[in-house]
């Protein structure tokens, strides 16, 4: 095609004016808008005679033909992106009109939206927590120490004494059950809070003596009155008691003759064995129930109080409800071992509070008899607030948050409000149209 058949197949140009240019068919007559947009007026361009001929633009070199088509194209492309442009403002609304304003376009509704809820906030802090049978205390045999002072054998009576029979470990032990035996004499159980520190017999007075006489009642004797007061008919019903146990009837309890502990008891561990001479640790053991224990960071020491509740998590993702029923007092490695150099302001940093948390209902811990878990605390609550979820919430450009409102017309508006308690993924919120069961945005 030639530089003239070119120019004839070019699109219509829109002059500043608005009028379209329509190409003559001579085309040397029809100059680049560039050229035009910089001519005079019509009244001021040179006659027709002044025109070169189509001879004369023959003659002209290629270069100049091949300038013309460039300019010209370059005009009508930037002709069509001012054009693309302001179809492109056309439609996302930026012209309301012909002859209107410019508004701009209200803002589409959220993706989903959730419920502004009325509650209670409760914030918690959680800790590490170890679930078993609490700290394991000693047995030990009292029995030679015992008959030693009262024969005056000293070490010849304690080497008479042996250690005949022992329980298993894991073993439960209750009031009465035989804790070991020594020279085949059982030595029994006794629930109380009060030891045998000292022998009872007729005319003993004290609480010792009450706890003595409570367990005997319980486990069927009679024959006497559960008092402080050691009797005679106290003295007969503690023979009858030392004939099932297969020990010497006297009629007197010496330390000893039985173990105290304040309920049934779980072996854990065994220190002796059958044959071993009578003397020293014979096991140790723990509560039979399971519970829950924890070394507690002093700053969390408000947080616990005998009493109070808290939430264990199993390591099955379960919960169980604990109850405080022991508070220790701060203690660490070095204060325990005397310290050393340096040891006070080690001490300080690694202090903890121990705690024991008791689980009422033992069967929502399911098989576990010992294992890490998570204790969950409640450090603060707020009642009665309206709360949203945390992603509800929508940055305002000024500082401050928002929640977006879906409107009846499909749109939204942002609502701006204030920010109270954090807590479980909700937060507490307040401002004016805030109210519980309104819908918000969340993201989708």
């Amino acid at each position: 095609m030639t530089t003239q058949e070119e120019a004839e197949h070019l699109p219509a140009v829109v002059e500043p004016g608005g009028a379209p240019a329509v190409p003559d068919d001579d085309a040397e007559r029809a100059p680049a808008v560039a050229e035009e947009a910089a001519q005079p007026t019509a009244a001021a361009q040179p006659t027709a005679a002044a025109q070169p001929t189509a001879a004369e633009d023959t003659d002209r070199p290629t270069a100049d033909r091949r300038k013309r088509r460039i300019r010209r194209t370059a005009v009508l492309v930037v002709i069509a992106i001012a054009v693309a442009a302001a179809a492109g403002l056309a439609a996302t609304g930026a012209f309301s009109g012909d002859d209107g304003p410019a508004t701009a376009a209200a803002p589409a509704g959220p993706a989903a939206t959730t419920k502004v809820q009325r509650m209670t906030l409760t914030s918690t802090e959680t800790v590490d927590g170890t679930l078993g049978h609490g700290k394991p205390t000693a047995v030990t045999n009292g029995s030679a120490a015992s008959a030693s002072g009262q024969s005056g054998g000293g070490q010849a009576a304690a080497d008479s004494e042996f250690i005949t029979w022992v329980p298993g470990e894991g073993d439960t032990l209750k009031r009465g059950d035989t804790v070991y035996r020594v020279n085949e004499r059982k030595v029994p159980l006794l629930y109380g809070s009060v030891p045998l520190y000292r022998t009872l017999e007729p005319g003993s007075e004290g609480s010792d003596v009450r706890m003595l006489e409570r367990n005997l009642a319980d486990l069927g004797y009679d024959g006497f009155d559960v008092d402080d007061e050691y009797t005679s008919g106290t003295a007969q019903a503690v023979e009858e008691w030392q004939d099932d146990l297969n020990a010497e009837e006297t009629g007197t309890v010496r330390p000893g003759d039985a173990v105290v502990a304040s309920g049934a008891r779980r072996v854990a561990e065994l220190k002796t064995s059958p044959g071993a001479v009578a003397g020293g640790e014979v096991l140790t053991w723990t509560g039979t129930e399971r519970i829950v224990s924890m070394d507690l960071d002093p700053q969390h020491e408000d947080l616990v109080k005998e009493g109070s509740k808290a939430t264990v998590r199993l390591p099955d993702g379960s919960n169980v409800v604990g109850k405080v029923t022991d508070i220790g007092t701060p203690a660490n490695d070095a204060a325990a071992s005397g310290g050393g150099a340096g040891g006070e302001g080690q001490g300080a940093d690694e202090a903890t509070l121990p705690v024991q948390l008791e689980i009422d209902d033992q069967k929502k811990l399911g098989r576990y008899q010992a294992a890490s878990v998570d204790v969950i605390l409640e450090s603060d609550s707020r009642r009665d607030v309206l709360a949203v979820p945390v992603n509800a919430l929508m940055a305002r450009p000024g500082g401050g948050y928002a929640l977006e409102v879906p409107k009846a017309d499909g749109t939204s508006e942002m609502v701006p409000v204030e920010l109270g308690m954090f807590a479980s993924g909700l937060v507490e919120v307040k401002g004016s149209g805030i109210k519980e069961g309104m819908s918000v945005g969340v993201p989708k």
